[in-house]
């Protein structure tokens, strides 16, 4: 049975990423956030580094990751170009950056230094997204891509959510635990899916959710596979299961040599 304090993070994380935004806006209002994206140059295609033939599936979207509400602390003396450079450096297809501070310790700040390091790959900005300004801030820092957690949103917010990033020139990466999340983000028009194997709620992390959903969605829109991927045997079944990239954080920030391991999740399945 899932614990209540489990239960009760989400809720929290998302009251409080609700109230941030509000003070966010009164310190730059939307008209002027979204003049400022539409001067912003188009940024890589997130969608067409996931399915690079010259990288073997599942490409890996490794994440630049300090912490997590169940985790704490994963990333001593964190430095995000660092670990991005590193990433970009040993064959990542993309990188993922959290941009929660409160409860992963990440900035828009972190994902704007990344991207004016021009490392040559696409950036996903990672983080709980439901209003649309929260998109054109992501454009404004050089994302390429934003995360939309569908166990968090109505099909309604989905949809606009989608077909604002799409507007935007950015990837919107739909992120589904079940059948229902699922049918809905595809309803939606979602171009990329994301398995999320962790339950929101407990916490726990089984790959069968990816093997149980994977065949669920239709032939040309690309799937990643997300959480509970820490080995060459994950890897393995991932690329068994056939998805097109895995979003790795823990078992990157965590190793003790983050080259070593980007390089094994990124040529495993070769």
């Amino acid at each position: 049975m899932a614990r209540k304090k489990d239960i009760d993070i989400l809720d929290e994380i998302f009251a409080n990423k609700r109230k941030e935004v509000v003070r966010t806006k009164e310190q730059l209002p939307f008209d002027k956030l979204r003049l400022r994206a539409l001067r912003t140059p188009e940024p890589p295609s997130f969608l067409d580094a996931l399915v690079n033939a010259d990288k073997p599936a599942p490409r890996l979207i490794a994440e630049v990751k300090k912490q997590s509400p169940s985790k704490g602390i994963m990333r001593q003396n964190f430095d995000p170009i660092a670990l991005a450079t590193t990433y970009a450096q040993n064959g990542a297809a993309a990188i993922s950056v959290l941009t929660d501070r409160r409860y992963f310790g990440g900035t828009l700040g972190d994902l704007r230094m990344i991207a004016e390091e021009e490392l040559g790959i696409p950036l996903l900005r990672k983080d709980f997204l439901y209003d649309v300004y929260q998109i054109y801030e992501a454009r404004v820092v050089g994302a390429s891509a934003i995360l939309i957690i569908a166990a968090m949103l109505k099909k309604k917010q989905i949809k606009l959510m989608i077909d604002e990033a799409t507007g935007l020139a950015l990837t919107p990466l739909v992120e589904v635990h079940n059948e229902a999340e699922l049918e809905m983000a595809l309803e939606c028009g979602a171009t990329l899916i994301g398995i999320n194997n962790r339950d929101l709620k407990t916490f726990r992390t089984r790959l069968e959710v990816t093997e149980r959903l994977r065949p669920l969605i239709p032939e040309g829109i690309p799937v990643v596979g997300e959480s509970g991927i820490h080995t060459e045997a994950d890897v393995q079944f991932m690329a068994n299961v056939g998805v097109d990239a895995m979003l790795i954080g823990e078992g990157i920030v965590t190793a003790k040599d983050t080259a070593a391991a980007v390089q094994m999740f990124s040529q495993t399945a070769s």
